[in-house]
């Protein structure tokens, strides 16, 4: 199935979106969020293929096999998307799928009758914020934001060298951004690793909650469902995605915290 969201105003550009499997069902408001503030910034959203996996999951794993049948039934639909319509970026807001997306061109390499049409996705590739960077400026809304930590994710800063992009927009949204120290460490989800190691991920994840605390922040952001998830299971902090910040700073809905999300 194909959903469609027209811009609101001039259509500025044509995206399609990655909704994700995990965030699809661990929290669905994220994308929520991603398709209100693209639209009202002139974005038209396409989802295609709602839910379906990027396959960075089993490629974590080493099922490579598996990982590219995955990723040939959603390349297969952008393609379609971008020829019937054409697209101008396909945008992920889980920056673990955005890395694998982005590194499409290296696992079709050897596929000559894919390795054209992977490399044609992953040249589309973009995290949201980049794209949200581009169509800026962001129209604060809302007074009284809260002081936000914002944590680094891995697949973001290494996997994808974006690292300015995120902070911008939320100074630029009106939100106090605090610095955390190390922030080059993982927070200890790194995909399957906190399901496959958990005492040594546990051990991260504390690392990464105590220079949180440090910070001094009221609330957190980071770029990524994995981190979301391994982070607000530490911590009573407000913990929301990026782009939920800056949807309800802007005018949006704001984040579902204590469950309200579906967690």
């Amino acid at each position: 199935p194909q959903a469609v969201y027209p811009a609101r105003g001039e259509r500025r550009m044509r995206v399609a979106l990655l909704t994700g499997c995990a965030q699809t069902v661990l929290r669905p408001a994220i994308n929520d969020a991603t398709i209100r503030l693209l639209t009202r910034l002139g974005c038209e959203v396409v989802v295609a293929g709602h839910g379906h996996c990027c396959g960075s999951f089993v490629y974590h794993l080493g099922r490579e096999d598996e990982a590219r049948a995955q990723a040939r039934a959603i390349i297969a639909r952008w393609i379609a998307v971008a020829d019937a319509g054409g697209l101008d970026a396909v945008i992920s807001n889980t920056s673990g799928c955005g890395t694998m997306l982005k590194d499409y061109t290296h696992l079709f390499k050897d596929d000559p009758e894919w390795a054209e049409k992977a490399a044609r996705v992953a040249g589309l590739a973009r995290d949201v914020s980049e794209v949200i960077a581009e169509l800026g400026p962001l129209n604060p809304a809302r007074d009284g934001l809260p002081t936000i930590a914002y944590q680094d994710a891995c697949s973001l800063q290494h996997g994808q060298q974006v690292k300015a992009a995120p902070r911008r927009l939320l100074s630029e949204a009106g939100f106090e951004v605090r610095e955390l120290a190390e922030p080059h460490l993982c927070c200890g989800s790194a995909g399957t690793y906190n399901l496959l190691q958990p005492d040594i991920s546990s051990v991260l994840r504390d690392r990464k909650l105590a220079a949180i605390a440090a910070s001094g922040a009221a609330a957190i952001a980071t770029a990524n469902i994995g981190c979301l998830t391994q982070i607000a299971g530490g911590t009573d902090l407000p913990i929301a995605h990026t782009v939920e910040w800056l949807d309800w700073a802007t005018g949006g809905e704001p984040p579902l915290f204590d469950g309200e999300h579906g967690r």
